[in-house]
């Protein structure tokens, strides 16, 4: 049996310090070789961001990263709202890519892939600054090889949704920090635990906006709802890439607002598709759509042909079978 999503670490990781002056000259050390003082600012205030990315073996060979400059935007982005030192762009991606170079030949061919981590988090030693930035920090890059999420066969989701509760403060949404995910966490158990849901679709005051984890679009014919940015939810750089290969497609891109109302008016159509794009799967298929305990069927239920389509064209671009003509992999 394959080993869970992310639970398999390469031994070692790049790693660089900062000491509130300057950052250490990055370096390769042991992954689990992290020594934290018991009252670093990480570990009482959450400062701590992180992204998610992968790269991928050609069929030629070669191992491309993809989009990585998007990540490392928005991490540098994460780090700033959140008041941590600010990153070097420019070292993250070295670091990145020495990463990726140095465990090249671990990189799963498709539909595997190498997930990259970098992580970035407050690291000084005091408790009382509950309402005061860390002044230094630690950023490290960690790599884990994944194999075919869909290995057990494509499973349309099941959704609650949540007009009542929201998935974290409005203001940090657009912020990749494992506060989010941990605020998020109780709401998708309790979920799971009434109604079989797979996640929670958060929904506060009727506002369609995202899962605990993952961006939402519905999918009605030849057009694409999602909801417009703004920084009360993460801004994917799956959902951009998906919605940017839809408009190559001809396909209508509306971000908008999407209200409850209007989302399971939509859903009860036949050719109404739902999915959720993340890193990991890219788009998965939602069927089912859970609301104050009566359950809406989604198009047929079953996994749409658009969403395939999507996930199909994304994974022929990072899989090196189809032109890059958004410039969107790095060569290691």
């Amino acid at each position: 049996m394959a080993a869970a999503f992310g639970t398999v670490f390469m031994p070692e990781m790049a790693i660089s310090w900062f000491d509130g002056t300057r950052w250490s000259q990055p370096e390769m050390v042991a992954s689990d070789s992290i020594q934290l003082h018991p009252g670093a600012h990480v570990l009482h205030y959450a400062s701590t961001c992180f992204e998610g990315l992968k790269a991928f073996r050609h069929e030629d060979g070669s191992v491309k990263i993809f989009r990585m400059d998007r990540n490392i935007a928005r991490m540098a982005q994460s780090s700033r709202l959140l008041a941590l030192p600010a990153i070097d762009e420019a070292e993250l991606s070295k670091m990145i890519l020495d990463t990726v170079s140095r465990f090249a030949a671990d990189v799963p061919a498709p539909p595997g892939s190498l997930y990259i981590r970098p992580t970035h988090f407050g690291t000084e030693a005091a408790i009382g600054k509950a309402a005061a930035p860390s002044l230094t920090s630690c950023l490290y890059v960690l790599a884990s090889p994944v194999g075919d999420y869909f290995a057990g066969g494509d499973k349309c989701l099941r959704l609650k949704l949540e007009d009542q509760g929201m998935r974290c403060a409005p203001h940090n949404g657009m912020i990749k920090s494992g506060g989010n995910y941990a605020s998020a966490l109780r709401p998708i158990m309790e979920a799971r635990e009434e109604c079989q849901a797979d996640q929670v679709l958060f929904c506060p005051n009727g506002d369609v906006q995202e899962t605990g984890a993952a961006n939402f679009l519905l999918i009605d014919g030849n057009e694409i709802i999602t909801k417009a940015l703004d920084e009360s939810f993460l801004h994917g750089v799956t959902r951009d890439s998906i919605l940017t290969l839809a408009r190559d497609m001809g396909m209508q891109v509306s971000e908008r607002e999407l209200t409850v109302a209007e989302l399971l008016e939509r859903a009860a159509k036949p050719g109404c598709e739902a999915a959720l794009s993340g890193t990991a799967a890219v788009l998965t298929p939602v069927g089912t759509l859970i609301h104050h305990g009566k359950e809406y069927q989604v198009g047929t239920g079953g996994v749409g042909q658009t969403t395939v389509k999507l996930r199909t064209a994304l994974n022929a671009i990072q899989w090196g079978r189809a032109e890059d003509i958004h410039g969107w992999l790095t060569s290691i």
